[in-house]
């Protein structure tokens, strides 16, 4: 099923990652792996280092995941820009500003630990450890994912991927429709800046 909208199909076409989670985060021991192969679990200590312009990138996105709906972090994305997670997909700056803004409505969120995993001048991917407490309930959750970031040429986020577990997106078919839609319309419920 293609973007509602071209330019989103176009940037989906032009800059979508497709990481190799096994390749990426298998351990050489095969008795330590998981069925999938994969482990999103952060080790910070094996982190390959960034440029200063990077790590100001992965900063600004992990404020965002802890909350900071910040227009200052969100400048790290181009304004025509997508974000895909396994809930939603979003093909402007304005409407991923929708997802982060409701965060701090909805949980306390921190970033316990990233480790990159892969740097190029186009794309960056590092693995996550979220903690997620929804509001007025005593209980955390951690998560661990892999996050892609395709960077166009003015080193903005052209394409942020959350991968959660060993399988890439697909986007066909009513998963795809309802990330769309939550995409789209979450902006009414959070509010945004509009001029981002």
């Amino acid at each position: 099923m293609a973007s509602p909208h071209p330019q989103g199909q176009q940037l989906q076409d032009k800059y979508e990652p497709h990481p190799d989670p096994q390749a990426l985060t298998s351990h050489s021991d095969p008795s330590k792996n998981s069925s999938t192969r994969v482990d999103y679990e952060p080790n910070p200590s094996a982190s390959i280092e960034l440029s200063p312009e990077q790590q100001k990138i992965v900063q600004s996105i992990c404020n965002l995941y802890s909350g900071s709906a910040s227009e200052q972090d969100m400048q790290v994305y181009a304004a025509e820009s997508v974000y895909d997670d396994p809930f939603s997909y979003c093909d402007t700056r304005y409407k991923i500003a929708g997802q982060w803004y409701g965060i701090p409505k909805i949980f306390d969120s921190r970033t316990l630990a990233t480790q990159v995993m892969s740097a190029t001048p186009s794309e960056i991917v590092f693995k996550l450890r979220q903690e997620y407490t929804p509001k007025g309930l005593g209980f955390s959750k951690p998560v661990n994912s892999l996050v892609s970031l395709a960077l166009d040429d003015a080193g903005k986020v052209k394409y942020h991927k959350d991968m959660w577990n060993e399988k890439d997106y697909s986007h066909e078919g009513l998963g795809k429709l309802m990330k769309t839609l939550n995409g789209h319309h979450l902006t009414k419920i959070t509010q945004p800046p509009k001029e981002l």
